[in-house]
């Protein structure tokens, strides 16, 4: 009953958000690691976070829509998502910061979600060189930290900048 009842919400959620949006962007989040702490473990197990993300990795494949994981160590809550700069750890009951370089101030959860997605949307196009769709639209993509230039900003080409000189 409980089962029935969870599968049918997530059903109806993930066909909702697949309707809404034609990219859908998730962080491929440790779930038995976080499963190991004790207080977590019921809240999580009861979630159902893998039924949900793999609905809506089917329901991006039959609706078209651009479905992209994000690396679980990209610092998506520690990265500044105005200005992109990488401010540090924080501990978990940090919920709220402010950016030392920009001055913005951030909801831990929100400036994650915009990172999330401000990686997501640099990733490539989801079209081959055929331009039919890639099969691999859902492997998990890892962004190098090691990145001199700031990720979150446009590339100097699209400002009609010229690039930066490699040394």
């Amino acid at each position: 009953k409980i089962k029935d009842t969870r599968t049918d919400f997530l059903h109806k959620l993930s066909t909702k958000v697949i309707q809404e949006n034609q990219l859908i962007a998730l962080e491929d989040l440790n779930v038995s690691g976080m499963v190991k702490n004790r207080k977590l473990a019921r809240a999580i197990s009861d979630l159902g976070w893998r039924s949900f993300r793999n609905m809506l990795e089917a329901k991006a494949e039959i609706y078209g829509r651009d479905f992209r994981v994000i690396d679980r160590w990209e610092p998506t809550s520690q990265t500044c998502s105005c200005c992109g700069q990488k401010g540090g750890k924080r501990e978990l009951s940090v919920r709220e910061w402010t950016c030392l370089f920009c001055g913005t101030q951030h909801d831990r959860d929100v400036n994650a979600s915009k990172n999330i997605l401000n990686v997501a949307g640099g990733q490539s196009d989801t079209l081959n060189g055929r331009g039919d769709r890639r099969k691999t639209t859902s492997k998990v993509v890892a962004v190098s930290e090691a990145s001199t230039t700031p990720r979150y900003k446009q590339p100097a080409s699209v400002l009609g900048e010229s690039p930066p000189v490699s040394r």
